[in-house]
């Protein structure tokens, strides 16, 4: 039961990449200006930081490609892993199915009104997959650290 709850997360989460990536251009547009603009009304208050709002855009368009796949790499692997595929496999392929997602989703959104393909999306999602694996890794590592203790 676990095995399958694990590949649901996964599927889901895949799922919900792939609504927001068949988003038009205009409509993903709004949604990160939305959010750039709530990151800019709070930021305007601390002091010191004063963040031109086009690069704040850009930080928050990548930084979201980053952490999606961040969720996606940890997803895989704890799937992966429930389903008893030995770790340095399961870290490979979390690796490796994140990439190709991420490569067919770019290629994705050339289809739709106002998206394009972004090779250096690729990138980084790739990063934000093995940010989330090696995330993973060190929970699980520092979970077995505990209960050894």
């Amino acid at each position: 039961m676990h095995v399958k709850i694990a590949w649901l997360a996964v599927v889901f989460w895949m799922g919900l990449i792939f609504f927001f990536s068949h988003q038009p251009g205009q409509e993903s547009a709004a949604l990160s200006s939305g959010i750039t603009q709530q990151l800019h009304s709070i930021l305007t208050w601390l002091p010191l930081i004063d963040f031109e709002i086009g690069l704040l855009h850009a930080l928050v368009r990548k930084g979201a490609h980053f952490v999606v796949y961040l969720v996606l790499g940890m997803l895989l692997l704890h799937a992966l892993r429930t389903s008893g595929i030995l770790i340095q496999k399961a870290v490979f392929f979390s690796w490796f199915i994140s990439t190709i997602y991420a490569a067919t989703d770019e290629y994705h959104q050339t289809f739709i009104p106002g998206r394009v393909g972004d090779p250096v999306d690729v990138v980084i999602d790739s990063a934000g997959a093995v940010t989330g694996i090696i995330i993973y890794l060190a929970i699980h590592g520092l979970i077995r650290w505990k209960k050894r203790a």
